[in-house]
């Protein structure tokens, strides 16, 4: 579609060549949504077991979808058979995902899972050199890497503020690079074909089974269940996995998408101070060097090249 003024969205919504001050206002908002995200999963494990959790929140995030998508107006649209493939092979990294992040969240703190855990770009971007023609990477990139990588490295490596992981470092690790993968997965497989709603919903579709299927090897599905667990899946399923990625899906609508992923290093930075807030986590030196090394190492890579 297009205006007078220039193209047009999806919803109506004017597209924008650069981040206005509404965008950067709802990214930072959707940046620190993330962050605190990760405060309600370490919070909620307390009385659920993180990969039962994570079941429950896929099986209601399909309901949400469904119904967001009925609202709507979406079909049900499973595709031919190459989306089929690729949507189930999508489901099942979601899963390994889910299961590795819920894990770490629930054996180490918020904040060095989250400085972990959003190293995403840096895998995503590797991938993309191997995979995908058009997104090779420059010096600019490379630095970017390697600052990152050296992030997470120093963040793996200090073991002494006496809240840390092994395991579960390893897990939040883990869960970046299966992040990347299902990303990469959906820009280079026939599941690009699929709307994003429906993309969402082969995640949500086939995560809950298997993790629901697999949730008793992880230990008692029930801990000390308390009201506040039962409104940290909730907000999880409504707010998080149903309206935050529709609301994701419309600001890639309207802002160009390397402006839009250039936000993404605010999530570690969030995560890390509202671990400090609300859940009292040490950050040591160590930690804040890892955090602004991931950080700048994302801005570096997703940073648009000069025309």
């Amino acid at each position: 579609m297009t205006s007078p003024d220039g193209p047009v969205s999806r919803s109506g919504m004017q597209r924008k060549d650069h981040i206005d001050t509404f965008g950067a206002i709802a990214l930072t908002g959707f940046s620190l949504l993330l962050a605190f995200n990760q405060v309600v999963i370490k919070v909620t494990t307390g009385g659920l077991q993180p990969v039962f959790f994570a079941g429950l929140r896929s099986a209601g995030a399909v309901v949400c979808v469904l119904l967001w998508m009925r609202l709507r107006g979406i079909p049900l649209d499973l595709g031919p058979r190459p989306v089929r493939i690729a949507g189930l092979l999508a489901g099942i990294g979601f899963s390994v995902e889910f299961i590795c992040l819920f894990v770490a969240l629930d054996l180490t703190t918020v904040g060095r899972s989250s400085v972990i855990f959003y190293s995403m770009p840096v895998w995503m971007a590797l991938g993309a050199h191997v995979l995908i023609p058009g997104e090779r990477l420059t010096r600019r990139k490379v630095a970017g890497l390697a600052l990152a990588l050296a992030g997470v490295a120093i963040a793996l490596l200090n073991r002494g503020d006496g809240q840390a992981s092994l395991l579960g470092d390893m897990a939040a690790l883990g869960a970046a690079v299966t992040w990347a993968a299902v990303g990469l997965l959906a820009k280079v497989s026939p599941l690009r074909q699929a709307r994003p709603e429906m993309q969402l919903m082969w995640q949500v579709a086939i995560s809950a089974p298997v993790l629901l299927l697999l949730a008793p090897l992880f230990g008692d599905l029930v801990r000390d269940l308390q009201p506040v667990h039962l409104w940290g899946l909730a907000f999880q399923i409504v707010v998080v996995v149903s309206a935050g990625f529709v609301f994701w899906l419309w600001l890639l609508s309207i802002y160009p998408s390397g402006g839009v992923a250039s936000f993404s290093f605010l999530a570690p930075v969030f995560g890390v101070g509202l671990g400090w807030l609300l859940l009292g986590e040490a950050v040591g030196p160590a930690l804040i060097v890892a955090l602004c090394l991931v950080a700048l190492g994302i801005v570096l890579i997703n940073r648009p090249s000069r025309s």
